[in-house]
């Protein structure tokens, strides 16, 4: 049964999870499921690595958390190993991906007052976009549907641009703006891959104009897209880019990366956590960056994207539109009138976990290190659902 105790904002199905192995979980009535949602692309490395546990279980018996007035050797450990890897000179550790984008926002805010006062404070997102669920990451989410009136007021000076419209970037940027943040693939928003062009033209409008650029990458970074960060495949190269979600495995862990033109804009006291980057967590997210920053795991990632899209689109399944995506992040768009709620419904009765993402799409995003007799067994669930519509 589900609780009946804690406060369901997320709309809760009615099944408890007592145990996973690999990609699949297990229900407190043993009925088995494969996860092609991997708590919506947090246990990237699945659930029971082995490595991951035994860090995990290692570090809580020396040391879960610290206050952050001191450092810890793990902590110290992991910061420069992922700054090696992502080529920034500087990160605060958070808790989440909100927090993480609240932070890459509170950055751009001073920045702006740094190299311009007072009036360049206004932080441009995409429409579509979705960066959170504080007030700040809220009004930068470029979704209505997220912006209901007894929240507001909103924080100001958050504005929009359409991704792919060359035309808006002609006159959105100049010297009120403080930074643009590019969701690198929207993930909420429909998972929709950004044009390579356009964000490059984006970036380089935004910097002509004084601004600096910050990537959304909570979602899509660490190999999520089949590179350790999505960015690296647009080829915009951000000042300031925020991760979350798979970062720490399954361990609640946010970071806001900066270098360049971002990298002496915090100083003490402007920013503060009080459980980031916890021993614990750095434990665990230093064994996620060892397994999942290699070239072959990577590679991986990127072929199993590739081959579970392409079979999806074999089918000419009457109620599915368009398949796309990066690596192991990946929209299935659902014809109307079907909603892709009710086959999310249906796919978790069949035994086999995923999301929506709008209306009309489908999300699938497994475990990276989901093996390949899991990807069919959970292929063969989606097509007799999708077979059913």
């Amino acid at each position: 049964m589900g609780s009946k105790t804690i406060l369901n904002n997320y709309g809760s199905f009615d099944v408890t999870f007592v145990r996973g192995e690999g990609s699949t979980l297990y229900d407190s009535n043993s009925k088995k499921y494969i996860d092609f949602l991997s708590g919506i692309a947090v246990n990237c490395l699945g659930h029971g690595y082995k490595p991951l546990v035994d860090a995990v279980s290692a570090q809580a018996a020396k040391q879960i958390h610290i206050c952050n007035y001191f450092t810890s050797d793990v902590g110290n450990a992991y910061a420069e190993s992922l700054l090696a890897a992502t080529g920034f000179s500087g990160v605060f550790f958070g808790n989440s991906g909100a927090e993480a984008n609240e932070a890459a926002i509170k950055l751009a805010r001073k920045y702006g007052y740094l190299h311009g006062g007072e009036k360049r404070r206004v932080i441009y997102t995409l429409e579509s976009s979705f960066h959170g669920r504080t007030l700040a990451t809220l009004t930068a989410t470029g979704q209505e549907k997220f912006h209901p009136p007894m929240f507001a007021p909103y924080v100001a000076d958050m504005k929009t641009i359409k991704a792919g419209d060359f035309d808006a970037l002609k006159t959105a940027f100049d010297e009120t703006t403080a930074a643009l943040l590019i969701e690198c693939v929207q993930g909420e928003g429909g998972v929709n891959v950004l044009d390579k062009a356009w964000v490059q033209a984006a970036a380089e409008a935004a910097r002509k104009a004084g601004a600096i650029v910050m990537a959304d990458e909570v979602q899509t970074g660490m190999g999520r897209t089949g590179t350790l960060l999505a960015s690296e495949q647009l080829g915009f190269n951000p000042d300031v880019v925020t991760l979350a979600k798979g970062i720490a495995g399954g361990v609640p862990m946010g970071a806001c990366l900066y270098r360049g033109k971002a990298a002496d804009v915090y100083a003490a006291g402007d920013h503060q956590s009080t459980f980031g980057g916890n021993p614990l967590a750095c434990a665990a997210a230093q064994v996620v960056l060892t397994t999942v920053n290699t070239p072959d795991f990577l590679l991986a990632v990127r072929e199993k994207g590739e081959y579970i899209r392409r079979q999806i689109a074999s089918w000419g399944a009457s109620c599915v539109t368009e398949v796309r995506g990066l690596g192991l992040m990946i929209g299935v768009d659902i014809k109307e009138p079907v909603k892709a709620v009710e086959v999310e419904t249906q796919l978790l009765a069949a035994g086999l976990t995923t999301s929506t993402a709008g209306k009309n799409t489908l999300r699938i995003v497994p475990p990276l290190n989901i093996s390949q007799a899991e990807i069919d067994e959970g292929l063969a669930i989606l097509h007799s659902v999708l077979s059913a519509f």
